[in-house]
């Protein structure tokens, strides 16, 4: 929940974490009260991006880089409709943006949004403390709504966890829409949306993939009534634990075999579907700088990540589901988590990771011409038989 009036700089602001620790600075953007998880992410570029990533829901964002705002805000790199994040915290705002597409800056894009944010603390001190705190709740109060340490504290420790959260469904498409091929179409794609990012289907269309994208809510009938070439499963916020239908719906296009590829939110739901679990990970993986190892080609990428999830599956061996062999495909070299998973024996994959790189690194846009080789395969044998 968010409360806001026109923000100023010169407005003492307070950010209140649920263990008590307090960083006091200025206002940022909107004046007033949010509430959400506390994380970093730790990318230098691509702010827009990552206030405007639905997978930011209910968070609270810290940005590890020193100075935040310099390109100002334009109008073509919005990856949805809005900025999802519940508040921002910066230690240096940029005075004046300076870029070509700018149309504005930060601060007044984040109070047109009632966006509250906080600046001018060290955000190295607080991402050291949530790296080995972990995650956690966190207030950001300014003008008005600043009231006693005590009353804060309280105020947040009263909000929900993360673990558990049910959020998909609240940033989700309510409509189904369409992104056509970009020249000569070659599939058709039926595109679910958990918290899908924009560039997601325009990767696919300049591909030759008509995408459908449907709403979190979709039927499988829903799904199929688009003749799909391939079933796409989209990023997402939230708790995987609590996404039983989206799980569901996985499942039954498991069971048709039609080419699926899941990316993020989509790679635990595959997990769950394979019948491993999830958990949450200590503080995540936030930024555009994760190294990720391809362990089918022993390549290292440079990768963009946003998840606070993670699927507990064996690196060591080959599991067998019902659905066949599976095995883990990519893995994070600073901490040994599954970033990706496939099937050995019927086309579906997914990455925990975001290779449509908006904002980040182009080391993965390979996964989308993989996910068409793999369309391209079953067609093929399809013609044959």
């Amino acid at each position: 929940m968010t409360t806001s009036t026109r923000g100023t700089t010169r407005v003492p602001a307070v950010l209140v974490l649920e263990d008590g620790r307090i960083f006091r600075g200025r206002a940022y953007g909107a004046v007033g009260e949010t509430f959400g998880e506390a994380v970093f992410s730790t990318g230098m570029t691509g702010y827009q991006e990552t206030l405007t990533d639905p997978s930011y829901d209910r968070q609270i964002v810290v940005a590890t880089a020193p100075q935040i705002g310099n390109t100002g805000w334009n109008d073509e790199d919005d990856e949805s409709g809005r900025i999802w994040v519940s508040g921002y915290v910066v230690r240096d705002p940029a005075r004046v943006p300076s870029n070509w597409r700018a149309k504005r800056s930060l601060d007044d894009e984040l109070v047109a949004q009632n966006v509250v944010g906080i600046s001018g603390i060290d955000t190295r001190a607080l991402t050291r403390h949530l790296r080995e705190s972990g995650s956690m709740r966190a207030g950001i109060f300014s003008g008005e709504a600043v009231r006693s340490e005590t009353e804060l504290l309280a105020r947040v420790q009263a909000q929900p966890h993360m673990k558990g959260a049910s959020l998909y469904e609240e940033v989700a498409t309510k409509e189904a829409y369409v992104v056509p091929a970009v020249g000569e179409k070659r599939f058709t794609v039926a595109a679910i949306d958990l918290g899908i990012k924009g560039m997601t289907p325009h990767r696919m269309a300049e591909r030759g993939i008509e995408v459908h994208v449907l709403p979190a809510t979709a039927t499988v009938e829903d799904v199929y009534a688009v003749n799909p070439d391939g079933v796409f499963f989209s990023n997402g916020p939230g708790d995987p634990a609590t996404a039983d239908g989206p799980v569901a719906l996985m499942t039954a296009v498991l069971e048709r075999r039609t080419p699926l590829f899941g990316i993020c939110f989509g790679n635990q739901i595959l997990g769950r579907a394979l019948g491993f679990g999830t958990y949450k990970l200590k503080y995540g993986h936030r930024g555009i700088n994760q190294p990720v190892q391809d362990r089918t080609t022993g390549k290292v990428e440079v990768t963009a990540h946003n998840h606070g999830f993670a699927v507990d599956a064996p690196l060591d061996r080959v599991s067998e589901t019902k659905f066949g062999r599976a095995e883990v495909s990519h893995v994070c070299l600073n901490d040994n988590v599954v970033e990706g998973l496939q099937l050995l024996d019927q086309p579906a994959f997914s990455v925990q990771y975001h290779p449509e790189a908006a904002a980040g690194p182009h080391d993965a846009a390979y996964l989308f011409d993989r996910f068409t080789s793999l369309m391209n395969t079953v067609l093929m044998e399809g013609q044959r038989a």
